[in-house]
C-alpha cells in the first residue's frame, strides 16, 4: 500500500489515546452522507414530479390539435385527414366535436337545489374512447340500450362528486349556440328567443373516469360519442382533429410543418401551448433545484474544511514527528488530501445508499401523500436516475477535494519544533 494513503487512512479512521478524532471523522462522514442524500432526493423528486404531471397532461389529451380560425365547426373531410395522417412524424389522427353545456343533476330528496356546473361535452370516435376508458375508467354500470332521446356520457370523478351523481343516473344538459351567446352578451335577445335556442338534452352516465387532473379536466370534460353528437347537434361537422406524434422531441417542428401543409383557415397548437401555464409552473419547480443544490454543497464544503482543520490540530504532534523524520511538506499535504478523499468516498457511498433506500421505500409504500387537487398526483413521485447519483457523487468528491487544499496546506507549513512541543 502507498505509505501516504496508509497514513491518511490511519489518521482518519483510527483513534489516538486521549483523543477522539474518529468521532470527528464519523460526524463528517454523516454530514456528507446527509448532504449527498438530500441532493439526490431533491433531483429525484423534482424530476419525478415534473415527469409525472407532464405524462398525465400528455396522456390525457392529444399532442397536437388542428382547428379552424375562431374555432368554428367545419365539415369532416377525408382529404384533410389523409393530409394529416400522411405528414412526417404523425402516429394517428382522429376527429372530435366539442360543445359547451350547463349540466344539472336531479333534485335531492331533501328538497335542496340540485348542483349546476358548466362543462364541455367532447365527442370522440369509438376507438379513441376505448383507449381512453381502458386507461382511466374507475366505475362503469352496464345499462340496457338507451333511448334515442338520451345521450351516453362518461363523467370525470371530480365532476360526478360535485353533481352528486354516479353511474347509471341521468343528468340534464342545456347548451347554447355561439350566436345565442353573443346575443345574450349584447342584450339583443329576449327570453323567448333564449329559451327556444336552448339545446336541452338528457344524458345517461355510463361510467366515471379519473385522470387525477382535477381542475380544468376531471371537473370540466365529459366524454361522449362523436357519431351520436353529430347526429344530434351538427351533422357532418367537427371541431377539429386530435393528433398523436411518434416523437415528442420533434413536436414543435411537426406542428409547424402540419400548419404549413394544411394552410389557412386551419391552424395547429401543441399540448405545451394549450396548457402553457401548467408547464411554466413545472419549469419553475425545476429552476429552484440549482439553488437547493448550491446551498447543500456549501454546507458540505464547510463541513469537510472544519473536519480537516480539527484533524490537523489533533494530529499536530504526529505531523511534526513525520516532518522531523524527513517527510516532505508536499507529502504531508497529500496525506490530508487523502483523508479528504477517504472521508468523501465514505460519505458519498453512505449518502447514495441512503437516498436509494428511501426512494425504493417510498415507491413501495407511498408514505408521503400530496393533495391531488393542487399537485395532480396523490403521492411524492421519485425518479431513480443513475446519472443523478453519478453526477452528485462526482461533484461532492470534487468539491471536497478542492476545498480540502486549505487545511492540507496548513498542515504542510507546520514547523517540527513547534508541532512536537504542542
Amino acid at each position: 500500500m502507498n505509505p501516504v494513503l496508509y497514513i491518511a487512512r490511519r489518521f482518519a479512521f483510527r483513534e489516538r489515546t486521549g483523543s477522539k478524532p474518529a468521532f470527528i471523522v464519523l460526524a463528517s462522514v454523516i454530514g456528507i452522507a446527509v448532504g449527498t442524500a438530500a441532493l439526490i432526493l431533491t433531483l429525484s423528486i423534482v424530476k419525478g414530479f415534473a415527469g409525472s404531471v407532464e405524462n398525465k397532461l400528455i396522456s390525457f389529451t392529444s399532442h397536437i390539435q388542428v382547428r379552424q380560425s375562431d374555432e368554428e365547426y367545419f365539415s369532416e373531410s377525408r382529404y384533410v385527414q389523409r393530409q394529416i395522417s400522411g405528414s412526417r412524424g404523425i402516429a394517428s389522427a382522429s376527429p372530435f366535436l366539442e360543445k359547451s353545456f350547463i349540466v344539472r343533476s336531479r333534485p335531492a330528496k331533501n328538497g335542496n337545489r340540485p348542483p349546476v356546473k358548466p362543462v364541455i361535452l367532447k365527442g370522440i370516435s369509438a376507438d379513441e374512447r376505448k383507449i381512453f376508458l381502458k386507461r382511466y375508467l374507475v366505475d362503469e354500470k352496464k345499462t340496457p340500450d338507451i333511448s334515442a332521446n338520451t345521450i351516453s356520457l362518461y363523467l370525470g370523478k371530480t365532476l360526478a362528486e360535485k353533481l352528486q351523481v354516479k353511474s347509471g343516473e341521468k343528468i340534464l344538459l342545456a347548451g347554447l349556440d355561439r350566436s345565442t351567446k353573443e346575443g345574450i352578451l349584447d342584450g339583443n335577445q329576449d327570453i323567448i328567443e333564449l329559451l327556444s335556442s336552448l339545446d336541452l338534452e338528457t344524458g345517461l352516465i355510463k361510467g366515471i373516469y379519473d385522470t387525477g387532473l382535477q381542475e380544468g379536466f376531471d371537473d370540466m370534460i365529459i366524454i361522449g360519442d362523436l357519431d351520436e353528437m353529430q347526429q344530434r347537434f351538427h351533422p357532418g361537422l367537427i371541431s377539429g382533429y386530435d393528433i398523436q406524434v411518434q416523437d415528442l422531441q420533434q413536436l414543435d417542428a411537426i406542428a409547424r410543418n402540419l400548419a404549413a401543409r394544411l394552410a389557412y383557415p386551419f391552424y395547429t397548437f401543441t399540448v405545451f401551448e394549450r396548457y402553457a401555464n401548467l408547464f411554466e409552473w413545472l419549469k419553475l419547480q425545476k429552476n429552484i433545484s440549482p439553488l437547493l443544490i448550491i446551498t447543500i454543497s456549501v454546507v458540505a464544503v464547510f463541513n469537510i474544511i472544519s473536519t480537516l482543520l480539527v484533524l490537523v490540530i489533533e494530529k499536530t504532534r504526529e505531523i511534526g514527528m513525520l516532518i522531523a523524520l524527513g517527510l516532505e511538506p508536499a507529502k504531508v499535504s497529500l496525506i490530508f488530501l487523502g483523508q479528504s478523499l477517504l472521508i468523501s468516498l465514505a460519505g458519498v457511498a453512505a449518502g447514495s445508499t441512503l437516498a436509494l433506500s428511501l426512494s425504493l421505500f417510498e415507491q413501495r409504500f407511498h408514505l408521503i401523500t400530496l393533495p391531488e387537487k393542487s399537485y395532480f398526483i396523490k403521492y411524492v413521485p421519485l425518479l431513480i436516475d443513475p446519472m443523478d447519483y453519478l453526477a452528485v457523487s462526482v461533484s461532492v468528491i470534487m468539491l471536497t477535494m478542492l476545498f480540502a487544499f486549505i487545511p492540507a496546506r496548513i498542515a504542510a507549513t507546520l514547523k517540527p519544533g513547534t508541532a512536537l512541543t504542542t
